[in-house]
């Protein structure tokens, strides 16, 4: 084999490039492209953060300019440089309270100096990675901190809402209330009470016509209706002041006592940063569930992201504007909008740049009190009743409570700094609370632990099992979560030791389930899957683990090794293997699926479809399709195969189940199931004509068809994910698939199915070598077997 290499022309010092035959053709230079799904979502982003941006700086008592400044260095920077590319970032609700809490203390030019000290500490702790360290911050504690802010700006902004100025404080706001009240102005109420309607009626408009005005953000049409009522209305209202930009307050160095200056940057930085890295996590969740979007956009980079929001923040400080952090609303409708990459957040924040530039006359026109209502409607929406009940479900209602009512008294970060340590504390609680119980009944001793099992509970865990009698049939109930050293070694050395006395131990959870066991590796510990990994358990025992007189045990089996009574071993391993495998599954699965059982038991059996397949041994339906009882209805036979309707020959077994399915169980989808090496396709292209006529032969003629498919010239073979078959087995097992298909259409009861358009046919093929599934779709010149490896793929038609 000769190579290609440089060669040097005899009356010039320059080589000559020679190309690698088979090298790639360079490639062409990228070209910046949006994509169509891009654009619309940035457009339904920038109409829901315009009005946002202005209420959010209008509830802090910042410049209106701030908060578009704010919106559009998030979409930029935050938007190129963060490591979630579809989070939308700007200024948050969530910060509302910490930045009037700064301008009311130190100004605005200082509270810009914070914003811009936070940015570097969120880039120095990007730099660091300890992105993922916020995450194990209590989510009881973000959610009271979220509803402790909400309910701040709620009461501070219905002053507004009424008329009136809200106080620096939701106690003085409290208090002022009932003044305010007595005197409301009534422009103000309407306009208030007009933007609220709008904004809680408009997703509710039903029909046609409804999905297609919904498309048009609510909080746009809010502000907007409120805007121009007031104006046709001629209507005397505090309206938006945005001074010109020549004035607009850039930030200062920062003013004021040391340690204020470092707790306000701490707070800035801490709730700036636990929001974007939750809202990144929140979004990839949403992403995760749309199919379309999920294979085009990966998953977020939590230190990438940290670093993002922190060259954000110090942009945004530097420019006079708010402090700036991930934002739900946005995100969530940037991913329903079927945003595919980061330039839909990017393109948000340069339509909010020529807004600001060249809007101004209309943004001003905008009352102040419809602004306050949509700033007090998020407010509100930050009190979610589902996290309520996820934090009551979970025993951390108070943490929740304290951390909401820390929030609202005393502050954002002295709020949260009391809702960690009462989650300090009641973590510790519950790791030091154990209740250890004793009981008999029937002869068998329970010995039940509720709680963590630590060091802490060994005294009292080794006081019970040496209460229990020796030789004594045990059974240990752990109610916990989790098991440190100490008490497993306390629990390993009295399990051995009642094991040599003779008795019986078995440790189960609360509901039953049997629990890996702390004993030596010696002993056997099948599981229910051991079985058909071909796993076969040692016959004889240890003899820490032989009773005295080798009592049989639950499975038939004597502890020592030997056939029980009556028995001489002559069933086999197969036999012992079956009843060990019942034993399994009374012991550790019927538990967990007997309520499911008891229901379809009650209710009868309502499969979603029939499931026809081959009686292979390797193939496990359940397995393959991920379902559970009452899911499928299957039927299994020799090869896959559907008889036509008249050729059954007295076996009308198959067109039996295929009526009862469609007609009774009323199943909305058939698939029929073929799969690699398959035994009775092997045995159809191998047999000679003549000889004695076999069960097997009688039966395999139904797979005449599907050979006689595959040997025609004017049809297609069919593929397996674009590539050619194996081998002619493998080729029959695809064309029987095919074949099979068309003689299930020939049923009366399928194909009046089909016409009605309540079913749905599926062809299927497993190869088991690869424990790969691949689905029948629409291939272009033949039948092509495409894998399925993700949800799409599942809508392929057959």
């Amino acid at each position: 084999m000769s190579a290609c290499v440089p060669t040097r022309a005899a009356d010039s010092t320059r080589p000559t490039r020679i190309h690698q035959p088979h090298s790639p053709p360079p490639t062409p230079p990228r070209r910046f492209r949006i994509a169509g799904a891009d654009l619309s979502a940035s457009i339904a982003v920038f109409l829901i953060a315009l009005p946002l941006s202005l209420g959010i700086a209008l509830a802090t008592g910042a410049p209106l300019q701030a908060g578009l400044v704010a919106a559009a260095v998030g979409g930029l920077l935050a938007g190129r440089f963060g490591g979630s590319p579809l989070q939308v970032s700007g200024p948050a609700a969530g910060l509302t309270v910490v930045t009037a809490e700064l301008i009311h203390h130190y100004g605005w030019r200082t509270t810009c100096a914070i914003t811009v000290l936070a940015g570097i500490a969120q880039l120095g702790l990007g730099c660091l990675r300890v992105a993922r360290t916020a995450l194990a911050v209590s989510p009881a504690i973000v959610h009271g901190m979220l509803a402790g802010i909400g309910v701040t700006i709620a009461v501070a902004q219905l002053h507004i809402v009424l008329g009136g100025t809200p106080q620096s404080s939701v106690l003085d706001n409290l208090r002022a209330l009932p003044h305010q009240l007595a005197h409301v102005h009534p422009a103000a109420v309407s306009m208030s009470a007009l933007t609220l309607a709008l904004l809680l009626t408009w997703t509710r408009i039903p029909g046609r016509v409804g999905h297609v005005l919904r498309k048009v953000p609510a909080p746009l049409v809010a502000v907007a209706g409120a805007t121009m009522t007031a104006s046709l209305a001629g209507l005397t209202l505090p309206k938006a002041d945005l001074p010109s930009w020549s004035s607009h307050a850039l930030a200062g160095l920062p003013e004021g006592p040391v340690l204020g200056i470092a707790a306000a940057v701490l707070t800035v930085t801490l709730v700036c940063s636990v929001q974007s890295l939750l809202g990144a996590v929140a979004v990839d969740k949403l992403v995760a569930g749309r199919p379309e979007q999920r294979s085009r956009v990966g998953r977020s980079d939590l230190d990438r992201e940290l670093l993002g929001q922190g060259a954000a923040n110090v942009v945004s400080g530097a420019l006079g504007g708010l402090p700036i952090a991930g934002v739900a609303v946005r995100s969530s409708a940037n991913v329903q909008a079927g945003a595919v990459s980061r330039n839909s957040t990017m393109l948000h924040g340069v339509f909010v740049v020529v807004a600001a530039l060249l809007m101004v006359p209309i943004l001003e026109l905008i009352p102040l009190a419809s602004l306050a209502a949509l700033v007090m409607a998020v407010g509100i929406q930050m009190v979610s009743l589902h996290h309520i009940r996820t934090v009551t479900r979970h025993r951390e209602v108070l943490v929740y409570t304290v951390t909401t009512l820390g929030v609202v008294i005393l502050g954002v970060l002295e709020g949260v700094a009391l809702g960690v340590s009462v989650a300090v504390g009641v973590a510790m609680h519950r790791l030091a609370r154990t209740h250890i119980t004793l009981e008999e009944k029937e002869g068998v001793h329970y010995v039940r632990v509720r709680g963590q099992l630590t060091f802490l509970a060994v005294p009292r865990l080794s006081r019970a099992l040496h209460l229990v009698p020796q030789g004594a049939d045990t059974v240990v109930e752990l109610d916990g979560s989790f098991m440190d050293h100490a008490a497993y070694e306390s629990l390993q050395d009295w399990q051995n030791a009642h094991f040599a006395g003779g008795g019986r131990v078995e440790l189960t959870g609360r509901a039953g389930t049997r629990i890996a066991e702390p004993a030596s590796s010696a002993h056997c510990r099948c599981r229910p899957w051991t079985p058909w990994r071909n796993h076969h358990c040692e016959t004889s025992a240890t003899p820490q683990s032989v009773p005295s007189g080798g009592r049989p045990d639950r499975t038939g089996e004597t502890t020592d090794g030997s056939a029980p009574s009556g028995q001489d071993g002559s069933r086999g391993q197969s036999g012992h293997q079956l009843a060990r495998g019942i034993s399994a599954f009374q012991r550790n699965t019927a538990p967990l699926v007997r309520g499911e059982l008891a229901r379809l038991a009650r209710e009868g059996q309502r499969p979603s479809q029939l499931f026809l397949t081959c009686a292979d041994s390797r193939l496990v339906t359940s397995m393959i399709t991920s379902s559970g009882p009452g899911d499928l209805f299957v039927v299994r036979n020799v090869g896959n195969l559907v008889p036509l309707p008249g050729e059954e020959s007295g076996d009308d077994s198959v067109a039996a189940a295929i009526e009862y399915a469609v007609d009774v169980l009323k199943v909305r989808s058939i698939t029929l199931c073929g799969h690699s090496g398959c035994g009775a396709m092997q045995a159809l292209l191998t047999s000679e004509p003549g000889g004695p006529v076999t069960p097997l032969k009688r039966w395999l003629r139904h797979g005449q068809p599907s050979l006689e498919r595959m040997a025609a010239k004017d049809r297609p073979w069919a593929r397996l994910a674009g590539r050619a078959p194996a081998d002619a087995v493998e080729q029959l097992c695809l064309t029987n698939v095919v074949q099979q298909l068309e003689h299930l259409r020939a049923h009366e009861s399928v194909a009046r199915a089909l016409r009605e358009g309540v079913l749905e046919l599926h062809g299927m093929y497993f190869h088991v070598g690869e424990a790969q599934a691949y689905l029948l779709a629409d291939g272009d010149g033949g039948e092509l077997f495409d894998h399925v490896g993700a949800p799409e793929d599942l809508r392929r038609p057959a």
